[in-house]
């Protein structure tokens, strides 16, 4: 990757996209934006109580020394601002149920949500406040994505972890209506803040999931920094030593047009993906095709053989070590597993929070069909730009059954309804052991944020 020792001339891409956010008009945010952010953020609450219970959000919890008048979602403490955005952000993402940007590997919400809710909560805002934070955080995050594809993933880091930093920085700034210097200021103070390595792969622990809350707090307090007048490199993006090199691998060059290009008028958050399955994001086509060969009659006891074709950069993060990926060794690492979740989608025809479990990473039935599922690499494996799946299971009786999916469903291709969403927020907060009388109130706080002057009633939540 070639480095650049001379600052640009006019201005750096942190001040085009600062210039740009800062006089954002609320009129200009397309319905179809509105709508995605509603969805997303239905989706966010109803995934942080549905994880509220857990052990890791429970440590947490009670590593937390800050206290204030912020929400998190189902816990009855109130926390400082920064704490609020951790928990919630962790909890949102900690079982990899939560949205993603289709054809990367980032989650926007887990980070965006937990990171806006809180600067409003804490400093007054309204829901359109709220609204124009929780778009151009995703926003940027979307379009960092896109600039050095599966460069970050290569060089060793979580790309929602170190993008979500710089994106939350930029919705927070967003919500509280920063001037343009602190808004760059913001920037760069966050680019500092970035962080997190993808060692959780080697045993499924715990880090992955604390990624997204960690980068909202941190991008929260990064504009707080910027606010306060706390100096923050402008070239923070495309400097020599700037994100982008720090994140990047010599191979990948950057196509830095991609973050201010087009800006305003093509609004890349408004195409985020809404999992409908409680895992990994590359794995959920190939659940789909065993749900529909189950279906249509495929029984576990039949299958013989089971092939599934995949893109090679798949492979090191859902493939191997295969015996670890057959036979996992925790809850969470099953959700990062091929033959574990096309193993539960023939045994149950489900992949919900249930398949995710103690009981069911032992379950035998599912064990002995995940043994039997093998890849095969296809050249013309679309990956990263789409994620498709292809399952062939071979049958005692010599047939072989196929069934191929062309595209994460949920995405734009195929999105999931409201009624969908709605379905699985209630699923979730039921998990989490909430009454359908809050779960109710929750949806409807949710669904009319956006019109509210400001966030009264989220402390409601805290139960």
């Amino acid at each position: 990757m070639a480095k650049e020792n001379t600052p640009p001339t006019g201005q750096a891409l942190a001040e085009q996209f600062a210039t740009w956010a800062s006089t954002l008009d609320d009129a200009s945010l397309p319905q179809e934006l509105r709508e995605t952010a509603t969805s997303a953020l239905i989706d966010h609450a109803g995934l942080a109580v549905s994880a509220r219970h857990e052990d890791y959000v429970q440590a947490i919890v009670s590593a937390w020394e800050g206290e204030g008048a912020c929400t998190a979602f189902g816990h009855a403490r109130g926390y400082d601002a920064a704490g609020a955005a951790l928990i919630n952000g962790t909890a949102s993402h900690g079982e990899d149920y939560d949205d993603t940007f289709e054809g990367t590997p980032v989650h926007t919400s887990a980070v965006i949500v937990p990171a806006v809710l809180a600067a409003c909560e804490r400093h007054g805002r309204t829901g359109q406040d709220a609204l124009r934070g929780i778009a151009v955080g995703a926003e940027l995050m979307c379009r960092m994505a896109i600039v050095a594809p599966t460069a970050q993933h290569r060089a060793g880091f979580h790309p929602t972890a170190i993008i979500g930093a710089i994106g939350a920085a930029a919705g927070v700034s967003t919500a509280l209506r920063l001037s343009p210097t602190q808004f760059v200021d913001a920037l760069g103070v966050a680019g500092s803040f970035a962080s997190g390595i993808i060692e959780y792969l080697a045993e499924g622990t715990w880090t992955k999931r604390i990624h997204p809350g960690w980068a909202a707090q941190a991008g929260l307090r990064a504009a707080s920094l910027g606010r306060a007048g706390f100096k923050g490199p402008r070239t923070v993006f495309e400097g020599e030593h700037g994100f982008f090199y720090a994140f990047g691998v010599p191979e990948i060059t950057p196509d830095y047009s991609r973050i201010t290009s087009g800006l305003g008028n093509e609004w890349k958050a408004a195409r985020i993906a809404f999992k409908p399955y409680a895992c990994g994001t590359m794995v959920q086509p190939f659940i789909d095709c065993a749900i529909r060969l189950a279906r249509e009659g495929v029984r576990p006891e039949e299958i013989e053989d089971i092939v599934c074709r995949v893109g090679a950069g798949t492979v090191h993060r859902l493939w191997e070590p295969l015996a670890e990926k057959r036979r996992p060794s925790t809850p969470y690492s099953a959700k990062f597993s091929v033959p574990f979740g096309v193993a539960a989608g023939f045994a149950d025809q489900a992949a919900g929070l249930e398949q995710f479990t103690e009981q069911k990473i032992s379950d035998p039935v599912i064990l002995a069909l995940a043994q039997k599922v093998r890849y095969e690499i296809d050249p013309n494996d679309e990956y990263p730009r789409n994620y498709t799946g292809t399952v062939a299971a071979t049958l005692r009786d010599g047939s072989v059954r196929s069934a191929h999916q062309p595209h994460m469903r949920g995405g734009a291709r195929e999105p999931l309804s409201r009624e969908e969403i709605l379905a699985k927020f209630r699923a979730n907060t039921r998990y989490g052991g909430w009454t359908e009388t809050q779960t109710d109130a929750l949806a409807h706080w949710c669904e009319h944020l956006f019109d509210t002057p400001s966030l009264a009633g989220i402390e409601k939540f805290r139960g």
